[in-house]
């Protein structure tokens, strides 16, 4: 850190007085913020902050250096770099902040809202934003671009083996190696029929990208300045794995009807229509099953191989969005093993949870359809509620809600209206709050509470998200929440 300390002494003119620590989830480079003061007139002064990295990998230290000065000279808003060490492994960028467009997607969904208007206009203007970076970098010299300069042949194989070793290997799943290795080799032909000329991003997603801080920036036509940051991973390639990796992103989320409308969105902005556009969504569903296998494979190896819990509780949303994607969108060419292991895969991988230490209460709150059964309690202790959601109004009797679960701001602002939504969730709540606080005082360790309704996707869904969301704040103890037909 000394090092960084000394760039940023350099930069500012000041030293540097405080350097935080700041996570990088799966990265192996190690980020800092680092701040000074700089005195001003009659005693005032001024806070400088950058960021500084540490980072070992020389030939992806470069591509990014390349990258984001070509982006920058082309008013792309990414980060501005400051200052870069003569070792390159250690350099300065411009701080913008610490929120993110999924950190700001999470506190609205646990706050109980969800994918609001202001979403919307937030994940359009990331699309317009992609549109532009893509056709900016498409002349970048990509020969610093690192592992390789395309997203080729080679480079989907990678992806696809990588969910061959590090997530079917690891859940031994079977699966007939040579029949495989065809249908890798058939989608990888396909793939590559598309249109290879632009910038690819490589980890599109909202982690990835930042809500500029007051001040920052005047903002853009669908809403706030955003910027993009780790793109290092870039190279030439075809513009729907980056599309793909933002809507169809498994801890995002989003509700398909809300993905449908910002794939238009994005069609619109780059004027994509008629038979090109068939064509582009053609291609669209095929590098979104390299995407979701390429991010099974990262799971496996970070969440069942070096046991990281958020990589673990990941697994069953990416799972669902691959069994949605074989329901919904066939691909046009054969690939019967992957359909059949993918199918396999979708159905039978059971839900996957974090382990909890033994001696502290856990709370599981979940929802389900009583067509499909009443819920298991794993536990043993046989104890808990379960709550009746069926005389409470259902918005899936109206077509505008079946896209949507209780999650989603519609549903949530549709149960939110009826008074005896509110009635119900307050005698569940103080209930329910009477049995954890006995259980913590005795200390008992599993307490299971589960709403039921009809198909499991609206009002057990919404129920389950407020008490969860109140116990949470209440108590200190550990509340998993669980959507057993949507994990499914």
């Amino acid at each position: 850190m000394e090092q960084l300390k000394t760039l940023f002494a350099q930069w500012a003119g000041v030293p540097c007085t405080e350097c935080l620590a700041l996570g990088a989830n799966g990265s192996s480079r190690r980020y800092y913020r680092l701040i000074g003061e700089r005195s001003a007139h009659a005693g005032v002064t001024s806070r400088l902050t950058a960021i500084g990295c540490i980072a070992d990998d020389l030939r992806e230290n470069e591509a990014f250096f390349a990258y984001d000065r070509h982006f920058h000279a082309k008013g792309m808003p990414v980060p501005e770099l400051y200052l870069v060490a003569d070792d390159r492994r250690h350099y300065l960028q411009q701080d913008l902040g610490d929120q993110t467009l999924y950190g700001l997607l999470y506190d609205k969904q646990r706050q109980g809202g969800g994918f609001d208007a202001e979403m919307l206009s937030l994940y359009k203007q990331a699309l317009a934003d992609i549109a532009a970076i893509q056709q900016a970098g498409a002349d970048m010299d990509f020969s610093l671009a690192y592992p390789r300069s395309d997203f080729d042949r080679q480079s989907i194989l990678w992806d696809l083996n990588y969910f061959k070793y590090h997530f079917l290997k690891l859940r031994y799943i079977a699966f007939d190696e040579q029949l495989l290795e065809n249908d890798f080799n058939a989608l990888a032909d396909y793939l590559l029929t598309a249109d290879t000329r632009y910038f690819l991003y490589r980890d599109f997603q909202a982690r990835n990208i930042m809500l500029s801080p007051n001040g920052c920036s005047e903002g853009g036509p669908y809403g706030p300045q955003l910027y993009y940051i780790d793109f290092q991973g870039g190279r030439r390639g075809a513009a729907q794995y980056d599309v793909a990796s933002l809507l169809y992103s498994a801890k995002s989320n989003l509700p398909e009807a809300i993905r449908r409308e910002l794939l238009g969105h994005y069609l619109d902005v780059r004027n994509i229509r008629g038979e090109e556009r068939r064509q582009w969504m053609d291609h669209f569903w095929a590098y979104l099953l390299v995407r979701i296998l390429q991010t099974l494979g990262a799971y496996g190896y970070r969440g069942l191989f070096e046991r990281k819990d958020y990589f673990i509780q990941s697994i069953p949303l990416a799972l669902n969005n691959l069994r949605n994607l074989l329901q919904n969108h066939p691909l046009p060419i054969p690939l019967p093993e992957i359909n059949r292991i993918c199918r396999d895969t979708a159905c039978s991988v059971p839900y996957f949870q974090p382990p909890i230490a033994d001696s502290q209460l856990t709370v599981t709150v979940l929802s389900f359809s009583f067509k499909k059964g009443l819920p298991a309690d794993p536990s043993g202790n046989g104890g808990g509620f379960i709550f009746d959601c069926r005389a409470l109004p259902n918005p899936g009797r109206y077509p505008e809600y079946k896209a949507y679960t209780g999650k989603d701001r519609p549903v949530i602002e549709f149960l939110q209206k009826e008074p005896a939504v509110d009635l119900f969730l307050s005698h569940v709540e103080a209930i329910v709050s009477q049995s954890v606080e006995k259980y913590l005082e005795r200390d008992f360790t599993s307490l299971q509470v589960a709403f039921g309704c009809t198909g499991g996707q609206h009002r057990s869904v919404y129920c389950a998200e407020q008490l969860a969301a109140r116990l949470s704040k209440k108590y200190s103890c550990n509340v998993v929440l669980r959507h057993r037909e949507q994990d499914r």
